[in-house]
């Protein structure tokens, strides 16, 4: 059993246990006042966060965008201008060709056949045109000399005239024979692409028929066609006459480089239907990039803005009332502005109204905002280049 007289508990003051219990409260009160942030700290955590970028004057080039479709330069269908056979084919299929290299050979015997025979006809009538004139000359001399009759002389004439027509007829068909000899080959017409056989070799074709025995298109260079909206054909109309209307050209495939054709053909016509005109650029295809029937992005520059008020694209929004922007004052609130577009790209708009150069309009959080309001910016987006 213990003794309880041989510990001695103390007890502690009252004094003590309040003083102790105030610093805690103290304490506490100075925490809470150091994690609270004050009236002005907290307005400004809840003021909406935008990003802006800066108003800028530039020059704004114009342009039109269509989508373009290749065409060959020409398109010959090749036939024969002689019945024969095919004994030789002087291509492959989808071969590159100049101009006069062979295509085709035809049996070239029978016209050459043809050929001789006419020689032989020339000779035989220049033999009897020599005589016919020595007999003409013989009944002339007789005439003079009283021992000839005149007709007899006439007859020898009109012999001789006629003699001299069937040579000059046989020398024409000497000329015909040579030339339908020559159409036994055939030979291309221009620079272009072979496509595949129509008729192959050893086959028998006839003029008449017209069957093509291959068709060859130019590709070298290639015509491209599209159309713009009737409103820029004035543009259009100037700059061609200045040189300066040119289009650019992308394919479809992404990691091809833009290039650039000349146009040279406006339409005549407008298409009642569409509202649109026709234009033609020409590329001189020596990379071979472009093969006809392919569509490509065309983009023309058709005018110039000068010195016009650009923002970024994603700046502009519209309302009921139209196109605005939200600008942001000097003490970070923000204003609806009104603008008209004049041009918009991928990047920028050129824009006219109550924006000016070097203000600020909100690019990013402009759902998060409203007229008035005093905003917060984060970001301050570049200018527009």
């Amino acid at each position: 059993m213990i003794d309880k007289t041989k510990f001695h508990i103390p007890r502690t003051s009252p004094r003590i246990v309040l003083v102790g219990a105030g610093a805690l409260l103290v304490a506490g009160f100075m925490l809470h006042g150091y994690l609270k942030p004050s009236t002005a700290d907290q307005k400004a955590a809840d003021l909406p966060p935008v990003t802006v970028a800066t108003a800028q004057l530039r020059d704004v080039p114009v342009y039109a965008q269509a989508v373009g479709t290749v065409m060959a330069n020409a398109t010959v269908q090749v036939k024969s201008r002689v019945d024969g056979q095919i004994v030789e084919a002087g291509f492959k299929e989808g071969q590159l060709v100049r101009k006069g290299d062979l295509l085709f050979q035809i049996d070239s015997a029978p016209y050459e056949a043809a050929l001789r025979a006419a020689e032989a006809n020339l000779q035989r009538d220049e033999a009897q045109l020599a005589n016919a004139r020595l007999d003409l000359g013989r009944a002339t001399k007789l005439v003079k000399s009283g021992y000839g009759s005149q007709q007899t002389r006439d007859a020898a004439n009109a012999q001789a005239k006629a003699l001299t027509g069937t040579v000059a007829a046989d020398r024409a068909a000497i000329d015909q024979a040579k030339l339908q000899l020559g159409y036994t080959e055939i030979r291309s017409p221009i620079d272009g692409k072979t496509g595949p056989f129509l008729v192959d070799v050893g086959n028998i074709v006839t003029a008449a028929a017209g069957t093509p025995l291959v068709i060859i298109t130019q590709i070298q260079p290639v015509k491209i066609s599209f159309a713009l909206a009737q409103q820029n054909l004035p543009k259009l109309q100037q700059r061609l006459a200045d040189k300066a209307l040119v289009a650019s050209l992308k394919t479809r495939d992404d990691k091809a480089d833009d290039v650039t054709a000349p146009i040279d053909f406006i339409g005549n016509t407008v298409n009642a239907q569409s509202g649109t005109i026709e234009l033609r650029a020409t590329y001189e295809n020596a990379d071979m990039r472009l093969v006809p029937g392919e569509f490509v992005d065309v983009r023309v520059r058709i005018d110039d803005l000068k010195q016009a008020v650009t923002v970024p694209r994603d700046a502009v929004n519209t309302g009921q009332a139209g196109p605005y922007v939200y600008a942001i004052t000097a003490d970070d609130k923000v204003e609806l502005r009104k603008v008209t577009v004049l041009h918009q790209n991928e990047e920028i708009a050129a824009v006219e109204g109550a924006i000016k150069d070097g203000e600020n309009v909100i690019v990013d959080g402009q759902l998060r905002v409203a007229p008035g309001m005093a905003v917060k910016i984060v970001t301050r987006g570049p200018a527009t280049s």
